[in-house]
């Protein structure tokens, strides 16, 4: 049976192949508690069950051509929650980074960065340690990025880029000239990436959920009747061929938005490069600072 679903993968595969693959691929993993309530076991079994998921997940993602994946792990909204179910996300979150230190080697394989996007200053002081570590450790792989958003939502992420702006301008690093919604886009996490091709949500819900607001103006948004645990290597061959279906669409839309553009003048490019790189480095300061205390 097993060699069954090795060769109907790589055949699945090979089709996908053929067509257009999407460069980022963004899931909004839900379905976890609900998972647990079908299976009558505990709400954090449930989670843990949906680690696993993300893993498998990513690995489908990396064999298939995909460069970025980005996750839905927390929203800060989950902050309200049970005080039980949030300090079990908690420490199964620290688990699940320090497991990602232990598979290194599979993370090094597939050349994958990690990244976690969102107000990491909210998080417990050891999950912020097990974060930097895996930051740290994967900074130099480039094959493949995985954003990790936790912590967040797109609301609290696009107030916070306005709030660096507003930053820039009084310290004068920028004019009121700079501020352009291209620059704003820099100052996102998501910074120097692409805006997701593709975005998946699991469980049926069909909603975005506070997630990439600003990033997946023109996505292509699939919503999975799965839960994010059952979530199978072809229910992501499924998804992926909605978006060849569509790819035509997309990629006019796209070149018409790309030539409606205006150009930035090169010296405003210029001051506007500046002021991204000084916000990322002092993101990168604060977060190690924090991570060391």
């Amino acid at each position: 049976m097993d060699w069954v679903k090795r060769q109907s993968r790589r055949l699945a595969t090979t089709v996908l192949r053929s067509g257009a693959i999407p460069k980022h691929v963004a899931f909004i993993m839900d379905g976890n508690r609900r998972y647990a309530r079908k299976i009558n076991v505990e709400t954090i079994k449930g989670h843990a069950a949906g680690f696993e998921t993300l893993k498998q997940t990513l690995e489908w993602c990396m064999d298939l051509g995909v460069e970025v994946v980005t996750v839905y792990a927390f929203s800060l909204e989950n902050f309200n929650r049970s005080e039980i179910e949030v300090n079990g996300l908690m420490a199964l979150a620290e688990e699940k980074f320090y497991e990602l230190l232990k598979e290194n080697e599979m993370i090094q394989r597939l050349g994958v960065q990690i990244r976690v996007l969102g107000d990491v200053a909210r998080l417990p002081q050891g999950l912020q340690k097990a974060i930097s570590e895996v930051m740290t450790s994967s900074k130099n792989n480039y094959k493949a990025i995985l954003n990790v958003c936790f912590a967040y939502t797109a609301r609290d992420e696009i107030a916070t880029a306005a709030m660096e702006l507003v930053r820039g301008l009084k310290d004068g690093v920028l004019v009121e000239e700079d501020v352009t919604e291209e620059l704003l886009s820099q100052t996102l996490y998501t910074a120097e990436l692409p805006p997701p091709d593709l975005v998946i949500r699991s469980s049926g819900e069909v909603r975005l959920s506070d997630f990439l607001l600003w990033q997946s103006g023109y996505s292509l948004l699939v919503f999975a009747p799965v839960l994010w645990p059952e979530f199978s290597f072809y229910d992501l061959f499924k998804c992926f061929l909605q978006y060849q279906n569509y790819y035509k669409q997309l990629k006019e839309v796209l070149d018409r938005k790309e030539k409606q553009e205006k150009k930035a003048s090169s010296e405003s490019e210029k001051r506007q490069q500046a002021a991204i790189t000084n916000i990322i480095q002092q993101r990168w300061r604060l977060f190690q600072s924090q991570a060391q205390k």
